[in-house]
């Protein structure tokens, strides 16, 4: 007997052991990768909805970390920090700016760059971020044990290792 379809805009019904996305047919040869896929859809959503609650976007709270560790910083030395390009980073920054948790500055050191800080605003944001982070590592690491967690951890850290070596030398990349 065929199961029935799901109704018209709805999900069909999964369990928790589940993928959140079915897996097709052409990923089969990249399990890991689809996974990895899968879970970083998940963890941006659920930090998505965490962050909102304090007015913020993912990534930007990535942005206050660094200045309320480090304290002012240029731009060019954020974009490197967080690994990002130039266009996505004023854009965070015009954004934190509008809501007033960071303001610009003059360096004094180099009349051609301004500083990023963060406000007073900011930092009464800060225990809500941390929080929120608090909150979605228990989401994510719900019921692993403390060895469970840290293979977990260290695993993540060699696929990261994995990456960055091969960003050393690109597939596709002629030989030298």
């Amino acid at each position: 007997m065929a199961e029935p379809a799901p109704q018209a805009g709805r999900e069909p019904t999964r369990t928790a052991q589940e993928a959140s996305v079915p897996v097709p047919a052409a990923a089969g040869g990249g399990p890991i990768s689809h996974a990895i896929f899968r879970l970083a859809r998940l963890h941006r959503m659920f930090a998505g909805q965490l962050l909102r609650r304090i007015g913020l976007h993912p990534g930007q709270e990535l942005v206050m970390m660094h200045l309320w560790e480090l304290g002012p910083q240029r731009q060019t030395d954020l974009v490197r920090l967080l690994d990002s390009d130039a266009a996505t980073m004023t854009r965070t920054i015009q954004r934190l700016e509008q809501a007033g948790f960071v303001r610009r500055r003059p360096s004094p050191t180099d009349k051609r760059a301004s500083l990023i800080e963060p406000t007073a605003a900011s930092h009464a944001l800060r225990r809500e971020v941390e929080e929120a982070w608090s909150r979605l590592e228990d989401l994510v690491a719900a019921g692993l044990t403390d060895d469970e967690r840290a293979a977990a951890l260290h695993t993540l850290e060699r696929l990261e290792q994995n990456l960055l070596r091969a960003a050393d030398d690109p597939p596709g990349a002629p030989p030298e």
